[in-house]
């Protein structure tokens, strides 16, 4: 299960400036990417085969956008003044997320997490079990930047990211019961899905509050 870190505005914007000039020039291939500053905010600018130019604020604070292979640099300067107050709300909410803190954190915090972690999944695992029906085997705990967790249902390993110590005990749980929902469904299809409904009915809610 991926673990998801940047935001995006709602707001898309078409691109029209210099579509022309880009006609005559017949430039079909995409540039490699290049920093825009915009006002002292460095921009990692890529030029795509796309309508509408986009806009994503990472975990690390890094601003990216990508626009139509036809956007002038002004046009992109403009959308991204005009985006300034959300990217800097954006940035604050995420420098004082569980993420950055997981970012920023010693080896000693880290086992600390581990600590918390390896308490609480195993009785989770144990009360989980014989509701749906399914045999966990070897439990693992790793520090995961990518992943709340993972699933191996030909062997029943079950690895939890520890950085689910930092987020409410709900979040543990769900994370617990979806990589035990693999255990009978493989995939993120339909039928998992349907799973999920089934045991946790709230798992929606539960993992939004990891993003």
């Amino acid at each position: 299960m991926a673990g998801r870190g940047a935001g995006r505005t709602g707001a898309q914007a078409p691109a029209r400036s210099g579509r022309a000039a880009a006609k005559r020039r017949g430039a079909t291939a995409a540039p490699a990417p290049t920093v825009l500053v915009v006002d002292g905010l460095p921009v990692r600018l890529a030029r795509k085969r796309i309508k509408n130019v986009n806009l994503r604020v990472k975990a690390d604070g890094q601003v990216e956008v990508s626009a139509p292979l036809h956007a002038t640099d002004a046009f992109v300067a403009s959308f991204v003044c005009e985006k300034r107050p959300w990217i800097e709300a954006k940035r604050a909410e995420m420098a004082a997320s569980p993420r950055a803190e997981a970012a920023a954190a010693s080896p000693e915090e880290v086992a600390a997490w581990r600590a918390v972690v390896e308490a609480c999944v195993p009785p989770l695992v144990a009360a989980w079990e014989p509701i749906m029906g399914v045999r966990a085997g070897r439990l693992a705990y790793r520090n995961m930047t990518s992943r709340w967790g993972s699933c191996q249902p030909a062997t029943g390993r079950i690895c939890i990211n520890v950085r689910l110590a930092l987020y409410p005990p709900e979040c543990l749980e769900y994370v617990v019961v979806h990589e035990l929902c693999h255990l009978r469904e493989r995939g993120h299809g339909q039928r998992f899905k349907d799973l999920m409904d089934t045991y946790m009915p709230d798992w929606r809610e539960r993992r939004a509050k990891l993003r």
